[in-house]
């Protein structure tokens, strides 16, 4: 089916009334599951649809019907750019991300893209500081320097929930002086100067905390990306493999793990995991300055 013919469709829903002013119109993964298209195709769809004037983006909320009049769209930018590799990132990840891809989105051209923003790595970086500009530190931090980390580590820890792409690009051994992250490296020295050691050993705590949140939210972009590939949610992953694992587990051979796996009544929730191994961080943070 031509991205023409699946228009007309979306357009005669809206003019029947079907699909109601504000109301969100199918996303790119419901038209091609619909439809039986491409991914490229339903872009060019949306696309379509927006530069007649039938449907417009609302940040936050997706594509929505415009009640047939016609908005202007706000001109093209730096800004807006990023916006849109977001909105693609968070609904469909990182490997679906292109600067094509970000150009149809908007209705232009990829070269149009080129004068505001030099590729695709530049791109990513511009990415990342915006995804950070989002989650903002406190202008007055509470008192003590493990409720100061607990704060910034926890608010990282939403950022990552919000974008998991981000667990995919970014670095420790090539850190990105971003505008909107480098008050988290300030925030986090600051804090940490008030355990009384030297700066060589400010510099190391902080990157292992960094370290810490930053592979936590790794399984985050994994488990989604996992699930996009298999159509298995966690929960249905691990009863298709409980067979399996409980033959291993009785067999006598991990008793210590069968104990644990098997035996506690423990839900897999990636938040209490997180805490459990932040404290336990901290807590040695303590004991190592001690």
């Amino acid at each position: 089916m031509a991205y023409r013919d699946v228009v007309e469709v979306i357009r005669a829903r809206i003019e029947a009334g079907e699909l109601t002013p504000g109301e969100r119109v199918p996303s790119t993964r419901q038209i091609v599951a619909e439809f039986g298209i491409a991914m490229a195709t339903a872009s060019k769809v949306l696309a379509a649809l927006r530069q007649e004037g039938l449907v417009r983006v609302l940040p936050g909320v997706g594509t929505v019907v415009a009640g047939g009049v016609r908005e202007p769209e706000p001109e093209l930018g730096r800004t807006r750019i990023v916006r849109a590799a977001m909105r693609i990132a968070d609904a469909e990840g990182l490997d679906a991300l292109s600067m094509r891809r970000v150009a149809s989105d908007l209705g232009t051209g990829a070269m149009s893209l080129y004068r505001h923003v030099p590729g695709k790595e530049e791109l990513l970086l511009l990415m990342r500081d915006a995804a950070f500009g989002g989650f903002p530190l406190p202008a007055v931090s509470p008192p003590g320097w493990r409720a100061q980390l607990e704060l910034s580590s926890r608010r990282l820890w939403a950022m990552y929930r919000r974008h998991p792409w981000l667990a995919r690009m970014t670095s420790l051994t090539r850190p990105y002086a971003g505008p909107n992250q480098m008050p988290y490296s300030e925030w986090n020295i600051r804090a940490l100067g008030e355990l009384g050691v030297d700066d060589a050993t400010i510099f190391r705590l902080h990157l292992s905390l960094f370290v810490y949140v930053h592979g936590s939210a790794g399984s985050l972009e994994a488990e989604r990306r996992e699930e996009a590939e298999t159509g298995l949610t966690l929960d249905e992953w691990l009863l298709a493999r409980e067979s399996a694992t409980r033959s291993i587990m009785d067999s006598g051979a991990f008793p210590h793990s069968a104990r644990v796996f098997l035996g506690a009544e423990i839900d897999f929730d990636q938040d209490e995991i997180f805490e459990t191994g932040l404290s336990a961080m901290l807590s040695g943070f303590a004991a190592h300055a001690r």
